[in-house]
């Protein structure tokens, strides 16, 4: 693709922004990012369960570090929807140099932090014996290269907001296939590698990760309208940085919450046994492709509300949103209800300890209730940061998942001795508690008071007919 048929493609204000064009992209994506884990159990079952239980644990502590780094990427991805809705391309250039440099910076902190002080953090979670050995080893590679993942991030989530969803899901196929072809290698011992097992896994991840992160850079200067200067990673505009984290720490904040959260849980799992620990991992693998597709669909309706909301067509946005969580319920219940039905296929597919399909088919049974209420979570709070209005999810989730789910997950598990059950029960109450709050707050339209863009001096762009569908 040429760069002049690449810009040609550039939907600046939001009209040619169609969700079914963003959102198959983006399923795909989310599906081979998710599929990359997947690949880690499957291969790392024929290891041990402890080396799955040990990735497992390793992994919650890298998803909170992730989550730091999409304080930047985040924010920045919503500021320049709405530049290029309000037909800025200048301002979300530099917008889009500023966060690589903050999200590099960051990331390379993390990566300190994670390198000496990893093995600790594991043991504050109760991680033990050769669980703790196969994380500790792990943690330490892919950790101690989280700040790869810092640029991919704050690259892939600005070429997405010009569009662009095809192209960082043919990235992502390409950096799946490396990975996959680097486990079968490194795990194993094929072409005349050593079989690292477990730290094979952490040195795969990370080599995938470098070759993606040099193609999004290609990539991102193949499609800019306004390309990013060399400046804009040295100067900072304190207006521009300033708007970014104003949208950044609250997401970031509310994500790293529900981490915070699922570390707790991780740690009641750690007193249930190793057998538990196992059923938790393989489940929560199995429960990530029930709500894939609800997670493309909320980035793609986040895409399109940042630009209406830049373009100041607030009543699209609103309906956009409505139809959005209708069509991804539909679509989770049915998925739901097919999961349900081979539940048990499905954790065999991972280990043939018959007490950890046996768990793990209980506790799949409630991916209805709590599926559901995920699906409308994702879709309404990612489209209010869109709109600039990412505090009150925060609020929220100080009062249902801190002060709610966790002390329930306690009384379920410890007092009433409903092991994993109990703690899907109380995830799933804190996932329908901010569902209906979140719903609640977009119908009283109050985002829309938060716009990030001064149209001072531009003329408004009035509701038309051609409503992004």
């Amino acid at each position: 693709m040429s760069a002049k048929a690449v810009k040609a493609e550039i939907p600046s204000d939001g009209k040619s922004m169609n969700l079914a064009r963003l959102t198959w992209p983006i399923f795909l994506e989310v599906f081979l990012f998710m599929l990359m884990g997947s690949v880690d159990t499957f291969m790392l079952s024929s290891v041990s369960d402890d080396a799955v239980s040990g990735v497992g644990a390793a992994n919650q502590i890298i998803t909170v570090a992730i989550i730091i780094l999409e304080v930047i990427g985040n924010g920045a991805a919503i500021v320049v929807a709405q530049y290029l809705g309000s037909k800025k391309p200048a301002e979300a250039a530099q917008v889009t140099g500023n966060a690589i440099t903050l999200n590099l910076t960051v990331g390379l902190v993390l990566s300190v932090v994670l390198l000496l002080l990893g093995k600790s953090i594991l043991g504050i979670l109760h991680v033990e014996g050769d669980i703790l050995a196969y994380a500790s080893s792990y943690l330490h590679i892919v950790g101690g290269a989280i700040f790869l993942q810092a640029l991919i991030n704050a690259l892939a989530a600005t070429i997405r907001t010009h569009g662009f969803t095809k192209e960082t899901m043919a990235v992502s196929f390409l950096m799946n296939i490396i990975h996959v072809i680097g486990n079968y290698a490194l795990i194993f011992g094929h072409f005349g590698l050593p079989a690292l097992g477990v730290e094979g896994a952490a040195i795969s991840t990370i080599g995938s990760r470098l070759i993606c992160l040099l193609i999004f850079f290609w990539l991102l200067y193949r499609i800019m309208e306004v390309r990013v200067a060399w400046t804009y990673y040295v100067h900072l505009s304190k207006n521009f940085v300033l708007k970014i984290l104003r949208i950044g720490i609250p997401a970031a904040m509310e994500s790293l919450l529900y981490q915070t959260c699922q570390l707790v849980f991780t740690m009641y799992v750690t007193y249930l046994g190793a057998e538990a620990m196992a059923t938790r991992q393989y489940a929560l693998n199995i429960s990530n492709y029930i709500y894939l597709f609800s997670m493309a669909v909320a980035v793609g309706t986040s895409i399109i509300v940042g630009h209406l909301i830049g373009a100041k067509r607030q009543n699209e946005a609103f309906s956009r949103v409505r139809s959005s969580v209708k069509g991804a319920l539909l679509v989770t219940v049915l998925i739901d209800i097919i999961v349900i039905l081979f539940r048990e296929p499905l954790m065999g597919i991972f280990t043939d300890n018959p007490d950890i399909i046996r768990m793990g088919a209980q506790v799949l049974l409630l991916s209805l209730l709590l599926e559901t209420g995920r699906t409308v979570n994702m879709i309404v709070i990612g489209s209010l940061r869109a709109a600039g209005d990412a505090k009150l999810p925060v609020y929220m989730g100080i009062l249902s998942m801190v002060c709610m789910s966790l002390p329930v997950g306690y009384l379920f598990v410890f007092h009433l001795h409903l092991g994993l059950i109990g703690i899907w029960l109380a995830i799933a109450l804190d996932e329908w508690t901010r569902a209906v709050i979140m719903l609640f707050r977009w119908r009283s339209r109050a985002w829309e008071r938060y716009s990030l863009v001064d149209h001072e001096g531009a003329k408004a762009v009035p509701a038309t007919a051609t409503a992004a569908q």
